[in-house]
């Protein structure tokens, strides 16, 4: 149901937030910068006019960027909210509020209700809020692999799942097994320790292989056993997994995230990443990300530009006129209206000027890499939580939303009086219950 407004006329005897809170924290600041009611009017249709009225919108869109920003989770966003009051602030409460704003499964929730296109729209607020340092011209891009959330996979690690899933669908429809295999698998686990010594070797494949069988046999007796249609999507993926080789392709590496890639990116330290490849686009000189996007398929880097760029201008309304990229998009020289830039042979027919351009240029792209080491260590892009392909796409944009907002925060942290006419102009508009369209600091 649509959530209940709440009347802030005299809402307590005491005084409120702005009386009390500093009006130079920097998010006091990016609380009165951010324009609330474009989420107001976006959600409200999402919710339905029966039922239990649900939480306000602000405080849910504020509690995501919150948790990306800070590096939370759901339930420390939730629990730093009830101790913190400039989080109170900024979700838009007036006087201290005692106790937990919801439940952390209620954030789970509303990411589902809004999806990834309520998820772009806080991308794109992020972006406004850096100002002129987000209409840039021109950008450098680059891809990454966001992980999923799972287990270095193995095909006996898979087979031991599929046995755990078998007898749990067993119980839950109440058919009788003709065995559970609880006790056999568990001393063929003992027996596939030490796997690596050459004394084990043949016993650990030996149990490899029977486990294999086990996992197979159940499958095929809850075939003869389930009601036609029942569990049918699980078994399907069951046998797709036992009947998949060592070298085939489309490969299953995780049963409660089929859809996981595998994707080599030619690093010593981690041969492989388990996961879904990540496009990011940033401004060449502030960096400020105006485009993050999830690639679903495991495809050459020059196959991301056309989506990424689309994004780019959906969000920015601009049309790059350079886009540095690196050796990994060879071939292509122009997307969208859109020139790729790629290091190549020199070429004597350049002037001095021109060659210094793409030197430049770049030296700038360079430093998309640690943009992105400080997505996944601070941002929550290192590793994704968010189940299904929904969830990938709303983990990459929240993680680049959060880093824009905490770009700003910094900012302000490091000159928080770089402008007093702003300054001022800010609280004359909080005392007038409005919300700034243009500020930049």
């Amino acid at each position: 149901m649509v959530p209940k407004r709440v009347s802030q006329s005299q809402l307590s005897f005491y005084s409120t937030f702005e009386e009390q809170l500093s009006h130079r924290h920097s998010l006091y600041i990016l609380a009165n910068q951010i324009r609330w009611n474009i989420f107001e009017e976006a959600f409200t249709p999402l919710y339905s006019e029966e039922g239990r009225p649900g939480k306000p919108i602000r405080l849910m869109v504020s509690l995501l960027m919150l948790k990306h920003v800070r590096n939370l989770s759901d339930e420390s966003v939730v629990e730093q909210w009830f101790e913190n009051i400039y989080y109170q602030y900024f979700s838009g409460e007036k006087t201290y509020a005692c106790g937990v704003p919801c439940e952390a499964s209620e954030l789970v929730h509303f990411r589902n209700r809004i999806g990834a296109a309520g998820v772009e729209l806080i991308l794109k607020e992020s972006i406004r809020v850096n100002g002129k340092d987000g209409q840039e011209q021109e950008g450098t891009t680059d891809t990454t692999v966001q992980e999923k959330n799972i287990t270095y996979p193995t095909d006996n690690k898979l087979h031991r799942k599929i046995i755990k899933k078998c007898v749990g669908i067993a119980e839950a429809e109440n058919i009788e097994l003709r065995q559970s295999y609880t006790r056999t698998v568990k001393k063929l686990l003992m027996e596939q320790r030490f796997r690596n010594h050459p004394k084990n070797k043949g016993r650990a494949r030996k149990a490899d292989r029977k486990i294999k069988t086990i996992a197979g046999r159940l499958v095929r007796e809850l075939e003869r056993k389930l009601t036609p249609g029942l569990h049918q999507d699980s078994l399907e993926l069951f046998k797709k997994v036992l009947l998949q080789k060592r070298a085939d392709s489309h490969k299953i590496y995780s049963l409660h995230e089929p859809h996981t890639q595998c994707m080599s990116k030619g690093k010593e330290h981690k041969k492989y990443e388990f996961g879904s490849k990540v496009s990011i686009i940033t401004t060449k000189t502030n960096g400020v990300i105006i485009g993050a996007i999830n690639i679903e398929k495991n495809v050459h880097d020059s196959k991301t530009l056309q989506p990424a760029l689309e994004q780019q201008q959906r969000l920015t309304g601009i049309t790059l006129k350079n886009n540095f990229v690196d050796r990994g998009y060879r071939g292509v020289k122009e997307v969208l209206g859109t020139a790729i830039v790629t290091p190549d042979k020199p070429d004597k027919r350049r002037t001095a000027y021109q060659k210094q351009k793409l030197r430049t240029g770049f030296k700038r792209r360079a430093a998309i890499e640690p943009k992105i080491g400080h997505l996944k260590q601070d941002h929550r892009l290192g590793r994704n939580f968010y189940k299904g392909i929904k969830g990938d796409h709303i983990n990459v944009m929240l993680a680049a939303a959060g880093m824009n907002f905490k770009r700003m925060i910094n900012k302000w942290k490091v000159n928080p009086l770089v402008s007093l006419t702003q300054l001022f102009e800010t609280l004359f508009l909080v005392f007038k219950n409005q919300s700034p369209l243009k500020m930049s600091f």
